[in-house]
């Protein structure tokens, strides 16, 4: 992983700086005390941020789930209303029908 200077940490958000150190000690192994050591930061921070994440990460999948259960029910009721107007449309026309065959005689 690429050293980075204090200077370049304060430019970057908190969350930028907390997903990059989780990323560099969780998906590329890296030890916690050289990830601080290179953003500047006290390791009590690390675990602190940890704790936070791992506390506070079932609500990023609630979040998505709740944004799709969104989405799904915009879907079904688009879907529901569009059966609605076929329904309609159908009836209207067997109500034509009938009443064609009716006039034919042919009922």
């Amino acid at each position: 992983m690429e050293k980075r200077s204090p200077s370049k940490v304060k430019e970057r958000t908190h969350e930028e700086a907390k997903e990059a150190l989780h990323a560099g000690h969780l998906l590329e192994k890296e030890p916690i005390s050289e990830l601080c050591d290179e953003l500047g930061l006290q390791p009590t921070v690390f675990y602190r941020w940890q704790k936070e994440f791992f506390e506070n990460g079932a609500a990023a999948f609630e979040q998505k789930a709740r944004s799709n259960h969104s989405a799904d029910q915009e879907r079904i009721a688009y879907l529901e209303k569009k059966v609605q107007i076929k329904d309609e449309v159908l009836a209207e026309l067997m109500a034509e029908h009938v009443a064609l065959k009716k006039t034919l005689g042919e009922l």
